[in-house]
């Protein structure tokens, strides 16, 4: 089983992403379980949410305390002393950020993936949601999933001219991000 967890703040598309990438995994034939943790619903106030990927019925329903991948929106919640508690070994983070990460944050993570998923957002989809560039960054970092499978996934959520900009968003995290070793 794979467990994925999102961070981000309220507006950003975090819970979206999370059942976005799902759906994803559902087309390929994985069984999935997503769900959202909210603190204050409001915009701004920080939010997670949690997807679990298997080959087989996931029957698990907590949050996800050992992710084997992290994704953080938001990159003033690096600033969180809790942010990398219980990320695995070989983990794997995907990072919201005009600035590529200079040393590892974990002694766990193995790949992390960085894309300025703000600009990107805004220069496509003409406003600060960066989750779709997010979720292109992370196919091309962990090679989990297809990019075909999120793009073929986004017309269950999106529609018109807006599923059009963030087909093109995620087109261009897969595109973008810049993966490291550690």
């Amino acid at each position: 089983m794979k467990e994925i967890r999102i961070h981000g703040r309220g507006g950003q598309g975090a819970v979206l992403a999370a059942r976005m990438l799902a759906s994803a995994f559902v087309l390929e034939g994985k069984s999935v379980a997503s769900f959202p943790m909210y603190g204050f619903e409001r915009r701004g106030a920080p939010v997670v949410a949690f997807t679990r990927i298997d080959d087989k019925p996931i029957r698990e329903k907590t949050q996800i305390y050992t992710p084997d991948c992290l994704i953080v929106i938001d990159p003033g919640l690096l600033a969180l002393t809790t942010l990398f508690t219980g990320l695995k070994p070989e983990g794997v983070f995907i990072l919201n950020s005009p600035k590529k990460l200079t040393e590892q944050p974990s002694e766990n993570l193995k790949t992390s993936g960085v894309v300025n998923a703000t600009q990107i957002a805004v220069e496509e989809i003409g406003r600060d949601i960066p989750n779709t560039c997010l979720l292109g960054a992370f196919a091309a970092t962990t090679s989990w999933l297809k990019l075909q499978s999120l793009l073929d996934c986004l017309p269950d959520y999106l529609s018109g001219d807006i599923l059009q900009r963030n087909l093109k968003s995620t087109e261009r995290g897969y595109r973008e991000v810049e993966v490291t070793k550690w």
